[in-house]
């Protein structure tokens, strides 16, 4: 290959950027993952607003996973605010995670990185060969949509989720009446851990530090410790002294790496390598059916991870469906006082911090967001590295949907994070 690639958008991914390539003396001499979409200001918009503002603006941060910027909002302003919620709000909030992970799964594996596995330019050009896998991702994703819009009063940003509970409980018809859906859904997710297995994924294995959350008696997803596959183990108010965020001039989104200055993993890879005895029994037999072994070392099969925690989210979801009859009111009443707090959640894509200081009147002083993409950027850059000696012998086109498929295998949302791809290679 001797001209430069240049890709004008990346397509199937969230937000925009480019990829730089630069070669000397037929050598990879410089990689530059640049995220220019402009800066978002999200925290900015937030200082000055009254704290139940905070949930709804957060969502509009991302209008795939809203529901994860609600639950790490909610969980860090009532800790500030010292609030207690009830063990139904906590089911119900479990119940409207799962919605998202069904929704935001089936459309990562079917209609984002399965064509790149398929060899097709899309999911629309797959249809017109493989109908009914297609139309089983359309289902599976809009019975995630229509529990987010059951709970959450919109299918996508949704607005019923406040400091202290939710606004109002859902109608416990409204909520049965997709069980039946649901135990579809659970039956075409063993169907796509099935499918996922046969697919056919790049050799590529690296040693990574894999970072999410753990708790002993459920597989984390709502709340939890972080936990490192080097043993860490730190709370949501130690975040910041272990994990921080440097700005890198080719990049409008913070790049994160640990206090060691070392590169970190975040996502369904982390997830599963780390709480994979915390799965429900029916996704580890899906795992067990496949033969999976771990740890799963390669990016690429971050898509093996999503398809068994979708059996696990559609099964949990059938439980807390059938169970739902709530009592009591919906939302905790309290009474608003300084104070500074943390959460942590695990959006589909990986963790996602948030820090909040509210004053005595319950405005936002301080707010402070981590989303799982930034915390990805520095390793995907790593993973080029790793990748482009053997990629930029390929033809150009090759190269370039090499360099994308590993990107995509990401599930990066660059909106949140701010912002993805135009690859360029430059040659000395």
């Amino acid at each position: 290959m001797n001209q430069d690639i240049h890709i004008p958008a990346l397509a199937r991914v969230e937000g925009e950027g480019a990829l730089t390539i630069r070669l000397k003396d037929g050598a990879v001499n410089e990689i530059v993952l640049n995220i220019y979409e402009p800066p978002r200001f999200f925290e900015g918009f937030l200082l000055g607003r009254y704290f139940q503002d905070v949930p709804d603006i957060t969502a509009r941060i991302c209008g795939i996973c809203p529901v994860a910027y609600q639950m790490s909002s909610v969980q860090a302003l009532e800790a500030a605010l010292q609030v207690t919620i009830s063990p139904e709000v906590r089911l119900l909030r479990q119940l409207l995670y799962c919605a998202e992970y069904i929704e935001s799964h089936a459309l990562h594996i079917y209609m984002l990185q399965a064509p790149d596995l398929v060899g097709y330019e899309s999911a629309i050009s797959l249809a017109a060969d493989a109908p009914d896998i297609v139309k089983r991702a359309l289902r599976l994703k809009k019975i995630g949509n229509d529990l987010l819009k059951a709970i959450g009063g919109r299918s996508v940003h949704p607005v019923n989720t406040c400091v202290g509970g939710f606004y109002r409980w859902p109608t416990v018809e409204a909520i049965h009446a997709l069980v039946s859906e649901l135990e579809w859904a659970r039956e075409a997710s063993i169907e796509t851990v099935k499918w996922a297995a046969t697919l056919k994924y790049p050799e590529f294995e690296q040693d990574y530090e894999f970072v999410a959350l753990s708790r002993l008696e459920e597989y984390s997803i709502y709340d939890g410790y972080i936990v490192s596959t080097t043993g860490r183990r730190t709370s949501p108010e130690e975040f910041e002294k272990f994990y921080l965020e440097t700005h890198v001039p080719h990049s409008n989104a913070l790049h994160s790496h640990t206090a060691e200055n070392t590169t970190y993993f975040v996502g369904p890879l982390a997830r599963i390598n780390l709480n994979f005895k915390q799965l429900r029994p029916i996704a580890r037999q899906a795992a067990k059916e496949i033969g999976l072994k771990l740890p799963l070392r390669n990016p690429y099969k971050g898509l093996l991870a999503r398809a068994i925690e979708l059996v696990h989210t559609t099964d949990l979801a059938v439980q807390l469906a059938k169970e739902y009859a709530p009592t009591g009111p919906s939302f905790k009443e309290f009474k608003v006082r300084p104070g500074e707090g943390y959460g942590v959640s695990e959006a589909p894509r990986g963790l996602l911090y948030h820090r909040y200081v509210v004053d005595e009147q319950g405005l936002i002083r301080f707010a402070r967001i981590t989303p799982p993409t930034a915390q990805n950027f520095a390793q995907m850059e790593a993973d080029l590295w790793a990748l482009a000696p053997n990629v930029v012998k390929q033809p150009q086109e090759q190269a370039s949907i090499s360099f994308e498929h590993l990107l995509r295998s990401y599930d990066p949302c660059i909106s949140c994070a701010t912002h993805f791809l135009n690859l360029k290679i430059d040659y000395e």
